[in-house]
């Protein structure tokens, strides 16, 4: 293929139309390479061979997932990006033929070569997975189109599957009846009933869950292997249906010799813990000299030197006493218990039988609990660059944490911070190097309990709640004024299943003192909700957060992702005033004109609001290289009372790495307004829409490609906010969607992702009426455009 070469023509008009065509060239430059990936893909096929361009599965039956059937396919396409674009193929056609490991080859993929063989494996292997799901009768073509001048083959599997063999009778064999209440007690949540579809993998997940009911309930050797099951499909007058027959025995199939008879029901006698545990192989005479050992029926310690934990964290953590017999999920809640601490770098429990019995029927286990414990100290330093709007600056952080605080697994955390950033003086030309501070200090504390004189043990069932207390300063030296921030948190955390983490601080207090203004920028300041933002004002919150993830970070699945909070703020020092009587203060705004009265705590206004918030995100999972994540939020937050607007701190905003990524933070809306040209970035309401969507790729080496679309905005609750076009309105709110789009690169370090954004406005409210689409509208500049970057995904 002949090379192309691109000119890009310049004019001499002015720098700022140079800059506009140069990014116009470059983008289109990009585009126009990408279409070049897809040139001479069969450079790297040999001769009389032909390139996998395409592979699908056609099935006449929507019953069976498609997505399943695609995995058994062993021989599929090159990679593509967007469904479309097979880049990394493009890639490996831009290395050289004399050099077998040139730099293009590693970070590409080689040309798929059609192979018949792998394509009767397939077929294969889709019989196999039809079989397992109950299509015996399964009928199984393909279909290959070959362009002989592309040298490429398009290979399609079409599938008809016939009717699936269905489950007539299901019934159980059950050798030890003392068994059958337990069994058939439960036959409720049975996976198989009659009618069902004659599905292998059901039926293995109907053993598992047959033992697992069983050892929850006592019999600690029962597995699976016990359970077999007969079926009877040669049945007369009754087409592809069969008689399904659970064998519960007492062989274990992968064992030549019989059990026991009968099962056993697990008592567990003692428990022995270790909480400083070596491995045998690195155990010293030395190390066993030093051992000691408390005990306290049914509890043995041993240790060395001295026990670093008290005896009481363990009895409280300890659930596998909480039925009378051995219980797996009992065992299961311990564990997560132990490993939530963040104490231990080793956790085992094992079980020994002893060798007492209480009878024939009944067996004794002694519990082990082998831990290996994490250093008690340490000290951490992290050193990162900030950029806020522009202003570069360099903060860091020394962290101090102590596990083991009191001896009940408490862990402290003590975080001193330090910034400093260049920032320009909005009225004042004067260049003033690092003329911002930050100096701030934070300590918290989490207990591995539930302090409180309630005691809900149903609510904390699945796992040992924490309870948490945040003591924090923070002092912020800007070019227009000063800041302090004072906080302190107290709440609770804790799990409720696999999927549901609950927060609730029942303290959240905020202090927020400001002072040292300049008088050029306070008075600058006509918005009256941005101005709100530079009065001193007092927070005292309770708010609780729900999430629900079942994400799996070591496992490639779809996923889903929902969290909804809820604060309140205010009402109980609103009573409080109202009790006592409190005198209100008046004063008038000079801005406005208007005057108010409200109360005042610690010689404070303090805010009063109701907050809501909803977040939902899915992820779908392409291939293992490709994946399509969407998102949406809803928030709504209400003043009322003592204070008319939302603290700054808990108003919503938009832009940025993490919002709507066309415009930089805080930087869009409310509604149609627009800020004055120059003015500082800082619109912030009370409502907030956004929806999300952005596609991810494997590109190469450690980066990763993503083409998003993003959309909404905020808007004011009412009409107190004075900036033109920022009220909510039902009939209206849909016509200020502000919408952007744009692509990203994100790199991964394995320990954290670092992230760059380019986006690109197509829809912007602030414009006129019927011209608020960019494209078609308003030539292309650099205006448009908007680049973040930012640590991790930004959902």
């Amino acid at each position: 293929m002949r090379p192309i070469v691109f000119i890009f023509v310049k004019t001499t008009r002015n720098k700022r139309a140079m800059s506009k065509r140069k990014l116009v060239n470059y983008l289109i430059g990009l585009l126009l390479a990408g279409v070049l990936y897809s040139c001479s893909s069969t450079r790297f096929v040999p001769e009389g061979k032909y390139l996998l361009n395409d592979t699908d599965v056609e099935i006449d039956n929507k019953l069976v997932n498609k997505e399943e059937l695609q995995a058994q396919i062993r021989q599929k396409e090159n990679l593509k990006i967007l469904g479309v674009t097979k880049f990394h193929l493009g890639l490996y056609n831009l290395s050289s033929k004399k050099k077998e490991k040139g730099w293009f080859k590693r970070i590409g993929e080689a040309p798929v070569v059609y192979d018949e063989y792998m394509t009767e494996r397939s077929k294969q292997q889709l019989k196999l997975y039809l079989k397992n799901k109950g299509y015996y009768d399964a009928h199984i073509e393909e279909e290959l189109t070959v362009r002989v001048r592309k040298r490429k083959v398009d290979l399609i599997y079409r599938i008809e599957t016939g009717k699936p063999y269905r489950i007539r009778n299901y019934s159980y064999h059950i050798q030890d009846k003392t068994l059958e209440p337990l069994i058939m007690g439960d036959s409720t949540k049975q996976l198989i009933r009659s009618g069902s579809v004659f599905d292998v993998d059901v039926l293995n997940a109907e053993r598992s869950r047959i033992a697992n009911h069983l050892r929850n309930h006592g019999y600690y050797n029962f597995t699976k292997d016990y359970i077999t099951y007969q079926a009877d499909s040669s049945l007369r007058g009754a087409e592809k249906q069969v008689d399904l027959v659970v064998e519960v025995s007492d062989r274990d199939l992968e064992s030549e010799q019989d059990s026991v008879l009968p099962h056993k029901k697990y008592v567990v006698r003692n428990y022995h813990i270790i909480p400083d545990f070596v491995p045998a192989p690195l155990v010293t005479p030395e190390l066993l000299a030093k051992n000691d050992t408390l005990q306290d029926a049914p509890y043995t310690f041993t240790f060395r030197d001295k026990l670093k934990y008290k005896p009481e964290l363990f009895y409280n953590i300890n659930r596998i006493g909480d039925s009378t017999y051995y219980s797996l999920s009992n065992v299961e809640k311990t564990y997560r218990s132990l490993i939530q601490l963040r104490q231990f770098r080793v956790v085992n429990l094992n079980f020994e039988e002893a060798d007492s019995v209480i009878d024939e029927r009944t067996g004794i286990l002694d519990c082990n609990f082998q831990l290996t414990a994490l250093p008690r100290q340490g000290f951490s330093v992290d050193v990162e660059g900030t950029n806020s709007s522009g202003n570069l600056g360099v903060a860091g952080n020394l962290n101090y944490q102590h596990r083991n605080v009191f001896r009940g697994a408490e862990i402290f955390n003590l975080n001193l911070k330090g910034a400093i950033e260049r920032q320009q003086r909005l009225f004042s030309d004067d260049k003033l190097d690092f003329n911002t501070r930050e100096f701030g200090l934070e300590g918290s504390l989490t207990i591995p309990k539930f302090l409180s004189p309630l005691k809900s043990p149903r609510l904390f069932n699945y796992q040992v709640p924490q309870t948490s207390l945040t003591l924090g300063f923070n002092y912020q030296r800007r070019p227009d004024y000063t800041r302090t921030i004072t906080n302190f948190r107290f709440g609770y955390n804790w799990k409720s299943s696999t999927e549901r983490t609950h927060f609730l601080n029942l303290v959240d207090f905020n202090y927020v003192n400001l002072y040292e203004f300049n008088d050029e920028f306070i008075n600058s300041i006509k918005d009256l909700y941005i101005k709100s933002s530079f009065t001193d004002h007092l927070i005292f919150a309770l708010n609780y957060t729900q999430v629900n993830n079942n994400q799996n970070l070591k496992k490639r699945a779809n996923y889903r992702y929902w969290k909804w909070s809820f604060e309140s703020a205010g009402n109980l020092l609103s009573a409080y005033t109202g009790l006592v009587n409190h005198e209100k203060a008046v004063v008038t705004d000079t801005v406005t004109g208007q005057t108010s009265s409200y109360h005042k705590i610690l010689g404070t206004r303090f805010a009063q609001y109701l907050k809501a918030d909803f977040e939902y995100r899915y992820g779908y999972m392409i291939d293992k290289y490709n994946s399509l994540v969407g998102r949406a939020f809803v928030g709504v937050g209400l003043p009322y009372g003592n204070f008319d607007v939302l603290p700054f701190e808990k108003k919503y905003f938009t832009g940025g790495a993490n919002g709507i990524r066309a415009w930089q933070v805080r930087s869009l809306g409310p509604g149609t307004y627009k800020a004055q040209t120059g003015a500082y970035p800082n619109q912030s309401s009370d409502i907030k829409l956004e929806a999300n969507l952005e596609y991810r790729y494997r590109f190469f080496w450690r980066i990763e490609g993503a083409f998003f679309l993003d959309a909404g905005n905020i808007w004011a609750i009412n009409n107190k906010d004075n900036r033109p076009g920022a009220q909510f309105r039902i009939d209206e709110f849909y016509k200020q969607i502000a919408i952007g789009t744009g692509t990203g690169l994100r790199f991964d370090f394995t320990y954290f992702v670092f992230r760059l954004d380019l986006g690109m406005k197509l829809r912007d409210p602030s414009l006129d009426p019927g011209k608020r689409f960019i494209i078609g509208n308003y030539p292309i500049n650099k205006d448009h455009f908007a680049l973040s970057f930012a640590i991790g995904y930004p959902f």
